[in-house]
């Protein structure tokens, strides 16, 4: 797949990423608070941004970086093969994906902020 291909916030799912923004989880709005208005590392994020059929969590183009948190519907055998497509197809894009649990960002925010800065810091 081509690096440049249009996949990023298709049409069809506008209304779908709207209400995702609305209606944050717990562990998205706490992470949100430490990545909104480019206060880490001065790099911006979006959140709940369309890249091909999936919405992910937080976005930062400059970097390519992907943060997705893992909650209930994360858990179970299906889910994580679910997840490992999702994290090839978004790998192939030349997207570095980063996935935390959402207890880690509750527990150990300061480890996640950190490994995301690893990650900019990285591209």
């Amino acid at each position: 797949m081509k690096r440049d291909e249009p996949v990023h916030n298709l049409k069809d799912f506008v209304d779908l990423r709207r209400r995702l923004r609305r209606n944050l989880t717990p562990a998205e709005a706490f992470l949100w608070r430490n990545l909104k208005n480019a206060q880490l590392e001065g790099k911006k994020f979006r959140r709940q941004h369309g890249t091909g059929p999936y919405i992910v969590d937080f976005y930062c183009p400059e970097c390519r970086v992907i943060v997705e948190l893992d909650g209930a519907g994360h858990q179970g055998i299906l889910a994580g093969e679910r997840d490992a497509v999702r994290t090839e197809y978004l790998q192939k894009l030349g997207i570095q994906v980063l996935r935390f649990e959402n207890h880690v960002v509750f527990d150990s925010l300061e480890f996640v902020l950190q490994s995301i800065r690893a990650a900019l810091d990285g591209n």
